[in-house]
C-alpha cells in the first residue's frame, strides 16, 4: 500500500487563532502539531508542557491529553499507526510502531520540513511532492525522535475488559449506553467497572463516550452529512450542548468546520 493511501481520509486542520480550554481526550492516532505563533499549554500524561513558535508537538496513540490557548495559530494531522509503522519499515526494515517519548519537541528544521508538508496539502501540490515532503518530514521525526517501539500486534488495547467495553461503546455510538449496560457487558459491579475503566482510560465512560460521539459526528460532517443531522444521528438532541462539547475537543465549531477549507480530510 502507497503513502497516499494510508494518508486517505487523515484529518488536517490549519487554524489560524486559538484561545480556548480543551478537555481531557485522547485519539486513536497519532497527532503530529506545529506551533506557528502564541502558546499552547499542553497537558499530556498528566505532565505539563509550553509549545512556542517553530515547535512540533506529539502525541502517541491514545495518550490522554488537554490544555489552553492563547493566541495560537498552528496546524495538526492525526497519522495511523499503519502510516508510521510503514514509514519506520522503510527505514529500519522492521515492522515495529514507533512511540514518542518527547511531547514538545524544540526543532526548527523538524519545524520547517512539517510545514512544507502541510504547505503541500492545503495547496493541493500533485501526490508524489506530497509523498516526497510526507516522507522527508516523518522519516527525521522516527530517525531522530523515536524513544522505543512496540510490534504492530501488541497494538494499544487495553486488558480484555477494557477491550470488551470499547468494542460495545464503539458499536452503540448512536444509542444512549447506560452504567448497568457497560458493566453487566464485563460482568463487573457498576463500582469496580468505573474504577477499572477510570484507571486503564484516564476518562470516565460518560467522558469517554461524549468525545467517541463528537469524533463520529465530525467524521459525518466532513462526509457530507449537516450539523443537526450528524448531531442527532450521534444523540444531541441540545444543539448548543453539542456546539459546546465539540468547541472543547477540536478547538473550533462545527459550523467552522463546514465552512472552512483549512480543516479537511486528504483523498
Amino acid at each position: 500500500m502507497s503513502i497516499n493511501d494510508l494518508l486517505h481520509n487523515t484529518l488536517f486542520e490549519n487554524i489560524s487563532l486559538s484561545n480556548e480550554i480543551f478537555t481531557k481526550h485522547f485519539h486513536e492516532t497519532y497527532t503530529v502539531g506545529l506551533t506557528h505563533e502564541g502558546i499552547m499549554k499542553s497537558v499530556n500524561q498528566n505532565n505539563t508542557y509550553n509549545s512556542y513558535e517553530f515547535s512540533t508537538r506529539v502525541n502517541n496513540p491514545v495518550e490522554i491529553h488537554s490544555g489552553s490557548s492563547s493566541h495560537w495559530k498552528h496546524s495538526n494531522f492525526y497519522p495511523t499507526i499503519e502510516l508510521m509503522t510503514n514509514i519506520y519499515e522503510q527505514i529500519f526494515h522492521e515492522k515495529r510502531v514507533p512511540l514518542f517519548e518527547k511531547h514538545i519537541i524544540e526543532d526548527k528544521f523538524l519545524y520547517l520540513k512539517l510545514y512544507k508538508f502541510f504547505h503541500s496539502i492545503f495547496n493541493k501540490e500533485e501526490k508524489m511532492i506530497i509523498e516526497i515532503n510526507l516522507i522527508d518530514a516523518l522519516s527525521y521525526l522516527i530517525i531522530n525522535y523515536t524513544a522505543s517501539t512496540k510490534s504492530i500486534e501488541e497494538g494499544f488495547e487495553k486488558q480484555l475488559i477494557i477491550k470488551d467495553s470499547l468494542e460495545l461503546i464503539h458499536d452503540s455510538l448512536s444509542i444512549n449506553l447506560n452504567l448497568d449496560e457497560l458493566a453487566s457487558n464485563v460482568s463487573l459491579s457498576k463500582f469496580h467497572f468505573l474504577r477499572v475503566f477510570k484507571k486503564e482510560m484516564g476518562l470516565t465512560p460518560h467522558q469517554y463516550i461524549l468525545m467517541k460521539k463528537i469524533e463520529k459526528a465530525r467524521d459525518l460532517i466532513l462526509s457530507g452529512k449537516t450539523i443537526s443531522e450528524a448531531s442527532l444521528e450521534m444523540g444531541f438532541n441540545d444543539q448548543s450542548h453539542f456546539n459546546r462539547n465539540f468547541k472543547k475537543v477540536f478547538d473550533y465549531t462545527p459550523s467552522h468546520l463546514v465552512k472552512n477549507s483549512n480543516i479537511i480530510l486528504y483523498k
